[in-house]
């Protein structure tokens, strides 16, 4: 069974190195593939270092300048597809999301869910170390989405996924319109309109030790707005 995670990267110098090396420690055998948005800092040299000691199983996207999380998603989704991986993964390079919970969300992918989603808000998920603002914009956030959507998904905007590939060839990629925190909602939503069964894997979310947020004021507002537009969209 192929697996590929896919971390999309812009200044992440202070922790690619760790969690490349911590995925490959892992059982499961996964792949990983460095979507890295042109960084400043070095990001994508590290990668081509480390590439020397993981041939064949360590990939590196470069693009000029940054792009957005969505499009960098989305550039990897394809990748993965045309090379045939059968289980594909998003997760953050910062450490927010445990590597080993790959394991949690492959296995609810093999036993029979379309898409797996690492959930801070289902019985045993939390946040640690956010303060108590940022956790009443992305609780109020969940909700309102699942209010105005209907999607069955308590954490709609949650950026630790594994797809079976199936629902990424099912998925048109080429009509994803968001690009923040809204592609989250946007792929989960389009997901469920297709019939896709999803599952919420409880996961703890720790905040970010080292590096920079790349929350905006923007990327909130896109999700406000874009998911009125998600119940216009066709299957």
């Amino acid at each position: 069974m192929k697996k590929l995670v896919i971390i999309p990267t812009y200044n992440e110098k202070e922790n690619i190195e760790k969690i490349i090396r911590k995925v490959f420690s892992l059982p499961s055998g996964f792949h990983l593939l460095i979507v890295d948005d042109g960084s400043p800092d070095g990001t994508g040299n590290i990668i081509k270092q480390l590439q020397q000691q993981f041939p064949g199983s360590l990939f590196l996207l470069e693009r000029k300048g940054k792009l957005g999380l969505g499009t960098a998603y989305i550039a990897g989704f394809k990748w993965a597809l045309e090379k045939g991986y059968e289980y594909i993964f998003e997760m953050d390079a910062d450490f927010s999301h445990n590597p080993e919970d790959l394991e949690r969300l492959f296995a609810a992918c093999r036993d029979g869910a379309d898409v797996a989603v690492g959930s801070r808000y289902v019985s045993g998920g939390k946040v640690v170390n956010w303060p108590w603002d940022r956790i009443f914009i992305s609780k109020g956030g969940a909700f309102y989405t699942k209010m105005i959507t209907w999607m069955p998904v308590n954490d709609p905007t949650a950026g630790f996924v594994c797809y079976t590939a199936k629902v990424l060839q099912t998925i048109p990629l080429e009509k994803v319109h968001f690009i923040g925190y809204a592609f989250q909602i946007e792929m989960k939503y389009r997901a469920w309109k297709l019939g896709f069964k999803i599952k919420e894997v409880p996961i703890t979310f720790i905040d970010r030790i080292e590096g920079a947020s790349k929350m905006s004021k923007g990327i909130i507002k896109e999700a406000m707005y874009g998911v009125w537009k998600m119940r216009g969209f066709h299957k």
